[in-house]
């Protein structure tokens, strides 16, 4: 096993890529809390499949007190600090270029929501998992990005802002955070095949993609998720403020 049984949060952990993060971890040996907002019905059917060491809690991860009380309540639960949290809530995107604002129509509120999701969100998790985290001597947090702001083909300009904002603090966190045995990075992917936000793509831009990566494929929800395994790993024990793009080649730093 890559991870022993301490408890990892996986926000927006129901469904799609949260979903496949949540049983990767529990497959290398974590316990895993699977957060959701109003994904109820799959949260608590995700605990039954993987049965021990898997619970669900519903909190707004934009809402700071949801959150203390998320945390607190996932702490009773499995009966230790949280070891680590995974960042991946997505607030109301769907990743279909076509019928997403362009430059020219797109208004602050989009911002607004995708930073609220994204940074907000992150930034509770992390006031609210601090102190088990100084009580324990360290913690691990891995922030889910996008290469969209490495290699920006599609116009998904708050998305993209919002997770080019989120890099931003998981290497201010990391450096801040590090002298107390904190690790923070980030995982990146490209457009994944298939996630419920991802549905609505059209079959030809995956093929698409699949023809530009070195490995000509797309990369899979269970690709990424074995990815955030590896930060939560003590194998990544001296890695932090790093941003890993899971996306088969297809941007390379």
């Amino acid at each position: 096993m890559l991870l022993d049984s301490s408890p990892i949060l996986v926000t927006g952990g129901a469904r799609g890529l949260g979903a496949a993060i949540a049983r990767s971890l529990h497959r290398h040996g974590a316990s895993v809390i699977i957060n959701y907002h109003q994904s109820e019905q799959a949260a608590h059917a995700l605990v039954a499949e993987l049965g021990e060491r898997a619970w669900a809690l519903q909190a707004d991860v934009r809402d700071a007190t949801q959150v203390q009380a998320l945390v607190a309540q996932a702490q009773r639960l499995a009966g230790q600090p949280l070891a680590g949290v995974v960042n991946n809530a997505l607030v109301d995107f769907s990743f279909n270029g076509d019928a997403r604002d362009k430059l020219d129509t797109l208004r602050w509120e989009a911002f607004d929501a995708q930073l609220r999701g994204a940074l907000q969100g992150a930034l509770n998790t992390l006031q609210a998992c601090l102190p088990g985290w100084q009580a324990r001597g360290g913690g691990s947090v891995v922030n889910v990005g996008t290469n969209l702001f490495q290699n920006p083909v599609v116009p998904y300009h708050d998305y993209t802002a919002s997770k080019a904002a989120l890099l931003a603090l998981t290497r201010t966190a990391a450096h801040e955070w590090g002298p107390h045995g904190i690790r923070v990075n980030m995982v990146s992917g490209g457009l994944l095949r298939t996630t419920d936000a991802s549905r609505a793509t059209p079959d030809f831009v995956f093929d698409l993609i699949a023809g530009q990566t070195p490995l000509r494929q797309v990369t899979t929800p269970e690709d990424f998720a074995d990815a955030v395994v590896f930060f939560m790993s003590g194998l990544s024990r001296a890695v932090t403020g790093q941003n890993l793009v899971v996306d088969g080649g297809l941007v390379m730093n």
